[in-house]
Formats: structure tokens, sequence, C-alpha cells
């Protein structure tokens, strides 16, 4: 027995369908054309979702919104599909970008991931003086984007950059991202004012504005780095409450509070 949500979410194009939604490069060029999937999307549909000639295919590119496409013809290296109709318009991604310390690879992975879901419309590793892990693969993180976002329903990817270190970032910022507030989540801060400046900001007219979300790593931004980012005036820094939490904990996190006060909930 289906419950009011499910019923709901049966009705809302952008829930999970059950269908097979695939992430493309290539142009949704309009009813009719066809294009080739390449062989490990091909092995995909035909091998491992055993789907033949005739079975529908989901698509989208990150800006010809979703497609719905038909196999006309499974051949498991080179599948050709034949786009049928548009399902959904291209929609943007929220002005969020998540700059944060790389951590341990799986983690790494699930920042990817949930950033994703979230809403982050870029995603910047940042190098610290703190930070760990000083190597990373960016196609490692784009693949865990696109993965998330052909199973949570979106319709764009989040823009994954090359790997920074912090302080050059932030020097050159008011060429980089002019405009942009960072909101820096400093471990120092006393809990309780977040909300009230969130909702200061939102008040001011902060809201769907460009923000930036920049997480530490494990062990903490260095004196140094904490007072480089407070001297900035276009820099907040707020509170993820009492607990210590993990990293890749502390940015999603982050992007849920940023989201729901400033962003697009």
């Amino acid at each position: 027995m289906k419950n009011r949500e499910d019923e709901n979410a049966d009705e809302n194009p952008r829930c999970a369908s059950g269908k097979a939604r695939l992430y493309i490069e290539e142009s949704l060029a309009g009813a009719g054309a066809h294009l080739t999937l390449e062989k490990e999307q091909s092995h995909y549909l035909v091998n491992v979702l055993r789907m033949g000639e005739g079975a529908q295919v989901l698509l989208f590119n990150g800006r010809d919104g979703e497609w719905a496409a038909r196999i006309v013809e499974a051949h498991k290296k080179n599948c050709v599909l034949e786009l049928v109709e548009r399902t959904r318009a291209q929609e943007p991604l929220p002005d969020i970008w998540l700059l944060f310390a790389p951590v341990k690879r799986a983690r790494l992975d699930f920042i990817a991931q949930k950033a994703t879901e979230m809403g982050a419309a870029v995603i910047q590793p940042v190098f610290t003086e703190r930070t760990v892990v000083t190597r990373l693969k960016d196609e490692r993180l784009q693949a865990n984007a696109v993965e998330a976002a052909e199973q949570c329903g979106l319709v764009a990817v989040p823009e994954v950059r090359e790997a920074e270190k912090l302080a050059r970032l932030i020097a050159k910022w008011d060429e980089h991202a002019p405009g942009r507030m960072i909101l820096f989540c400093d471990e120092n801060e006393g809990p309780g004012a977040t909300r009230a400046a969130l909702e200061r900001l939102a008040s001011e007219g902060a809201k769907g504005a460009p923000l930036a979300v920049l997480i530490g790593p494990e062990g903490g931004f260095s004196p140094a780095e904490r007072d480089m980012l407070r001297k900035r005036s276009d820099t907040l820094a707020i509170s993820l409450g009492p607990r210590i939490m993990r990293a890749d904990t502390a940015a999603i996190a982050a992007l849920a509070v940023v989201g729901l006060m400033l962003g697009d909930w």
C-alpha cells in the first residue's frame, strides 16, 4: 500500500523514476536524433541491466534538460539510442560552491556524491597547511558526481575543479570569484550564533546569492589561515555546533544548513 509521499513521488518528475538514467557529453539535439553510447555505458545497459531494443532510457548532459530515448540497436559495445521527447527542461544548480580539504579516498567519494545530491554547483578541493591527503584524482571526483546526479534525478552535474592551495585561492578570490561570500566553518567559533547570522544574511538579500562554503581538514585550520580568512570583509565564520565532526560530515552538514537558509530549499 502506498502512502501519500509515495503517490506524490510518482508524480514528481525530479524523483527517481526507476528507469535507467545516463549522463552523456553529446548534444541532445531533438526528437528523432540518434546517438551512439560509449562502450562502458553500452555494456551497462545491455549486459548489466539486460535492456534490449525498444527499452527506454533517460539522458541528460547538463545543458539540454532530460530526454527520454529508446534503444534501437542493443549492442554491448556501441548501443544506439533514438531521442523520443524532452521530459524536463534544464534547471540550474544553486550558486553554492563547496571548498574542502581532501580526506582519505572512501570519504572523498562520499563528499563528491553527497555534495552533488545537496546541490553544490562547484566542488573545489583545497590544500590547507594541515591537509594530510595531498594527492587525488579529479576524474574520480567527477565520476562520483556524475553517478550521484544520475541516481538522484538531477539534470545538472557540479563542476569539479582542480585542487589548489587555499592561500593561493584566497589571494586571487576578488578576481576569481568577485562578489561571492565565503562561509568559513570555523571550529573555534562558538555555537549558537550561526542561525542568527544566516537569517540576517537572508533578510539582507543573500538568499540565492553566490556563496562558497569552506571546510577545513581533520586537524582544523592553522592560526595563520584563520587570521587570513577573518580579516576578509567577504568572509563569515560560522559554527556547525558543539560536537566535533569528521571533515566529510562537516561538509554535508554545512551544505544542508546553508541550503536551507540561503539556497533553494
